[in-house]
């Protein structure tokens, strides 16, 4: 691993550490962005890292990190798997231990979180529809800005309203009309033809980008879907590299734009923290690692045929749990440590939150991935509270607003009473649906039905998430 300094060191030299030995603990964790283990109650050492000016400032609120929701972007070697929310353990995988091949760095005393915050703009939607060459002019439909025709073949962009504008674009119409007699597909272009270059591809992309306000971000175009070739673009914030925060521009084998998605929203620079350094950030990585256990596999012995007499005894299953609980560990190499941002929710708000994007790899030769660590003193980290969940509780699958009014969808039946209530914080609203089944022994048929409760909120929801209180997890707009 490179011992020399990286372009987002804002400190000066940097202080070098003996290498990092890593306790032997065996851990499931997600190789993903976006998470981290924020549950870790050790302090660092480092987080007292302060002088005369630091001490004069302001002390940062406590952060409220939440579970990680998957966000827009095109799919990467390094997506967690479908239904693990990013930076939580992958119950289906083996435990690991992460190992540093040497020195790690410290990284900067203190880093500021990003967040987006308001509304997006018709005027930004505008430039952004005009670099993608979309006639017309934004029109309001719901909660998005809408440019383009949604009837039928043509070019569509949509833009979430509330921060961080989540934009996304696809292009139907064929990128030549159809000869006499010939079937063409509703497609971007005709399909068979060859990928653009990397150069050719970038090049397609840098209009849309600069619309996006991401014309200074580090671009990668070896990305493939079929003869589309991708362009991730993953922008720079106050100096540093950002991991979760992607744009990305799909180019067809004729050089035009044919879809996209990424967030319009500029970021805004909130309250800094004191940051660990890399060896710390990975010692807490392997500790909350431990402290989640092996995966959630059952404990029990492993089930191996019965050898015949004077036969070897059969190899044992890798797979299998042994008797004591505990699976062989799998050891994954970090090779680098950089500081930068990674997505979070905070308080129901999505927020880059400084962290430790750590490159590992499991063999010499093998994939690289990506796993991200936050970097913020655990002294000012809040543990989130466990969801709780009454067996009277029903889980809320949609909800639309309208100034201080929340409409809440849910599922029950003609037997029970349902009301619903909320709790407001700044960056959220949780919303809980309580069942109270009828007191009376009439007959009463069970039969599931879509129902909806109206709650009236202390003040308009905004771009506050709504989270279902049932589930912990972020509710749909419908």
């Amino acid at each position: 691993m490179s011992t020399e300094r990286p372009d987002n060191d804002v400190t000066g030299p940097r202080r070098r550490r003996p290498p990092l030995a890593v306790a032997s603990v065996a851990a499931a964790v997600l190789l993903a962005g976006g998470g981290g283990a924020y549950w870790a109650s050790t302090a660092s050492g480092d987080g007292g890292r302060t002088d005369s000016a630091t001490a004069a400032k302001k002390p940062a609120p406590m952060l409220a990190l939440d579970a990680a929701a998957d966000g827009p972007g095109s799919p990467s070697s390094d997506s967690p798997p479908a239904g693990i929310a990013p930076g939580e353990p992958d119950p289906g995988g083996p435990p690991v231990i992460y190992r540093a091949a040497g020195e790690l760095p410290d990284g900067p005393d203190e880093a500021a979180v990003h967040h987006a915050k308001g509304t997006v703009a018709s005027a930004d939607v505008a430039r952004l529809a005009k670099a993608l060459g979309i006639p017309g002019t934004p029109r309001t439909e719901g909660t998005s800005w809408v440019v383009g025709d949604d009837d039928g073949p043509g070019a569509l962009l949509k833009v979430a309203k509330q921060a961080p504008g989540t934009w996304t674009f696809a292009r139907t119409t064929p990128s030549k009309p159809c000869e006499p007699g010939k079937m063409c597909a509703n497609g971007a272009t005709e399909p068979g033809g060859d990928p653009v270059s990397e150069k050719a591809a970038k090049a397609a992309a840098a209009p849309v980008l600069k619309a996006a306000g991401q014309d200074d971000a580090a671009l990668n175009a070896g990305q493939l879907m079929g003869d589309v070739r991708v362009v991730n673009a993953d922008p720079k914030v106050d100096g540093l590299p950002t991991y979760g925060w992607s744009t990305g521009v799909q180019v067809g084998p004729d050089g035009r734009v044919t879809g996209g998605s990424g967030h319009l929203k500029a970021l805004e620079k909130g309250a800094t923290y004191p940051a660990v350094g890399a060896d710390e950030a990975l010692k807490q990585l392997n500790e909350a690692s431990r402290t989640k256990g092996d995966g959630g596999r059952d404990i029990g012995g492993c089930a191996t045929p019965v050898p015949l007499e004077g036969e070897p005894k059969p190899p044992a299953d890798p797979q299998c749990v042994p008797s004591n609980g505990k699976r062989a560990p799998v050891t994954q190499t970090v090779e680098d440590a950089v500081f930068g941002l990674a997505l979070n929710h905070v308080d129901g708000r999505q927020t880059l939150v400084p962290s430790w994007l750590f490159t590992v790899r499991q063999a010499p030769g093998g994939p690289e991935n990506t796993v991200t660590q936050v970097a913020v003193d655990p002294k000012f980290i809040e543990k989130p509270d466990a969801p709780t969940t009454p067996s009277g509780d029903r889980k809320v699958t949609s909800y639309g607003a309208d100034g201080r009014t929340l409409e809440v969808t849910f599922w029950g039946g003609v037997c029970s009473t349902y009301t619903a209530s909320a709790k407001e914080s700044a960056g959220q609203v949780r919303i809980t649906v309580t069942e109270k089944p009828q007191e009376d022994k009439k007959a009463c048929i069970m039969i599931a039905k879509e129902l909806t409760r109206t709650v009236t909120l202390e003040k308009p929801l905004g771009d506050r998430t709504v989270i279902d209180a049932a589930s912990g997890g972020a509710v749909p707009r419908g």
